[in-house]
């Protein structure tokens, strides 16, 4: 009996320590249930902080993001303001200008045009000139024979005439005078050796007659009268 007795006594020691085991397992798990309820609530308010700190950060920098806006818009809308004052001046003298260029323009054109024509005007005369003076060279031996005229043709689209047998006591003393057409097709003396008074009033009836054989004669004779 006494065996039984002591069997049950160790079963009974036995369960009540399995439920002192139990209890504490179930405390212990219940205490760690808690402290992960409170790790979990600590970190959801951390993190709330946290939101909380970097919403507050970002307010403040959106707040002087916008101040910097706000005082950037003002300054532009001053501008803004300052030109649109000026647009009506600006615009004035804009269209002044462009009536300016306008005129510049066709102004341009008119003397592009005006020396077009004076360049082919010029270019023609001067073929017209170079082709008299051929043709008043090419009537050298005529005047030679005749007049004792001999035409040279030198530098400067120019023609020297040299009158001889004027003077009786000297027959190869030169008298002298040379000759150019201008651009205007107008006959110039260039010089005279001895000078003559009336060569002025030979040379305008020159241009006005357009009469080289006349003209000629007319020179020769001058020039003898020097000598007489």
């Amino acid at each position: 009996m006494a065996c039984i007795s002591d069997s049950d006594c160790v079963d009974c020691f036995n369960t009540t320590l399995e439920d002192i085991r139990s209890k504490l397992l179930l405390e212990v798990t219940n205490q760690m249930d808690q402290f992960e309820d409170l790790h979990h609530t600590h970190r959801q308010i951390e993190r709330a902080g946290l939101e909380t700190c970097l919403q507050k950060s970002k307010d403040d920098t959106m707040f002087k993001t916008m101040e910097v806006f706000r005082e950037v818009f003002e300054e532009r809308h001053e501008r803004l303001k300052e030109k649109s004052r000026e647009l009506p001046d600006l615009i004035s003298d804009t269209e002044e200008k462009s009536l300016m260029k306008e005129s510049l323009l066709q102004r341009i054109e008119r003397l592009k045009t005006e020396q077009a024509k004076k360049r082919e005007l010029i270019v023609a005369q001067n073929k017209a000139n170079k082709c008299r003076l051929k043709e008043l060279h090419g009537m050298t031996e005529l005047f030679r024979n005749y007049l004792g005229l001999e035409i040279r043709k030198i530098h400067g689209e120019k023609l020297q005439f040299v009158f001889r047998n004027l003077d009786p006591q000297d027959p190869e003393c030169a008298f002298t005078f040379v000759l150019r057409i201008n651009d205007e097709g107008v006959y110039k003396i260039e010089s005279c050796s001895p000078p003559l008074e009336c060569m002025a009033e030979l040379e305008q009836k020159l241009n006005e007659q357009n009469n080289f054989s006349a003209f000629l004669p007319n020179v020769r004779k001058a020039f003898k009268d020097l000598i007489s």
